[in-house]
């Protein structure tokens, strides 16, 4: 290949680092006994272009609620009598990863009704309209995210949005309400979704949480977004935390867990908010930085 490629590859990595928030690693952080950096983090969510892309086995995490993402970007579907949820479309090229994953579980990608979406970066709605092409379904957009979902256009598609929200709307089909919290700060329309469900004739609470990971630089505005942010996120009820990366919640390490007839890994009520602890120390970290003197 020519040395153009390569040279174009680098060029799209490091616009896709910047973009996620690359930049200085500090400051450091140590939460529950873990050092945590900003690379660190955003390569523990990332991995790497091959994680991004490769199928991770298909599973059911509790209920209705099934796992169809990649290694570390989170895609889940919600199984309905009246047809089905799926929330993160992903990257674009990850569509047909995703409508295996559905169909490995026996599910008819066909069935998806309504696509919802965490916030509004590549990695996680690129794909909307390769959905919305597919399958008809109604996209779902939290309005202060639309301009950066509009900007989002693969090979040139416009994005689609069938339906805007507002903090607190809910979502319903086939007996399932998906209720919508504005947890801004990553991004202005940052959406935490939270959902019931009985499961071994028990209910549950399930929060789909939002990246909360503050950049490099925080405006006073994203700073507001954010304190707000944590004390939301912090007062939903919750036994199920889950994430738009996998690594979130410990995805892999739970799944490994799966056995029949043992406790369900994913019901962890005791480390629902071990990512926002994360995030928050980091968040307050960076701001101490910030406003430190700057010696000459």
């Amino acid at each position: 290949m020519s040395k153009h490629f390569f040279t174009a590859l680098a060029l799209a990595s490091a616009a896709t680092v910047f973009a996620q928030g690359g930049g200085p690693d500090h400051p450091s952080v140590t939460v529950h006994g873990q050092v945590y950096t900003p690379r660190s983090i955003l390569a523990r969510n990332m991995g790497s272009t091959d994680d991004q892309t490769t199928q991770f086995p298909p599973h059911k995490i509790i209920g209705n609620i099934y796992y169809v993402g990649t290694k570390t970007l989170s895609s889940f579907l919600i199984v309905t009598p009246q047809g089905d949820i799926l929330m993160n479309s992903t990257y674009e090229r990850n569509v047909p990863v995703i409508q295996k994953s559905v169909s490995d579980l026996g599910f008819k990608f066909s069935d998806v009704k309504i696509l919802l979406g965490n916030h509004a970066h590549g990695d996680h709605q690129e794909g909307d309209a390769a959905v919305k092409q597919l399958t008809g379904a109604q996209v779902v957009a939290m309005a202060e995210d639309l301009d950066a979902l509009k900007a989002i256009k693969p090979g040139g598609k416009e994005h689609p949005v069938d339906r805007v929200i507002h903090d607190g709307d809910s979502v319903s089909l086939g007996g399932t309400t998906l209720v919508a919290h504005l947890t801004a700060g990553h991004t202005p329309g940052c959406t935490t979704w939270t959902t019931k469900v009985r499961d071994g004739g028990k209910d549950y609470n399930v929060v789909f949480h939002c990246s909360y990971r503050a950049g490099n630089t925080i405006s006073p505005d994203a700073a507001r977004q954010f304190e707000r942010t944590f004390k939301v996120v912090r007062a939903l009820p919750c036994d199920v935390p889950l994430g738009d990366h996998g690594a979130q919640y410990n995805m892999q390490e739970k799944y490994a867990k799966l056995k029949p007839g043992a406790p369900n890994p994913f019901i962890d009520k005791a480390n629902c908010n071990l990512e926002t602890d994360i995030q928050e120390a980091m968040f307050k970290a960076t701001l101490a930085e910030q406003s430190a003197p700057k010696t000459q």
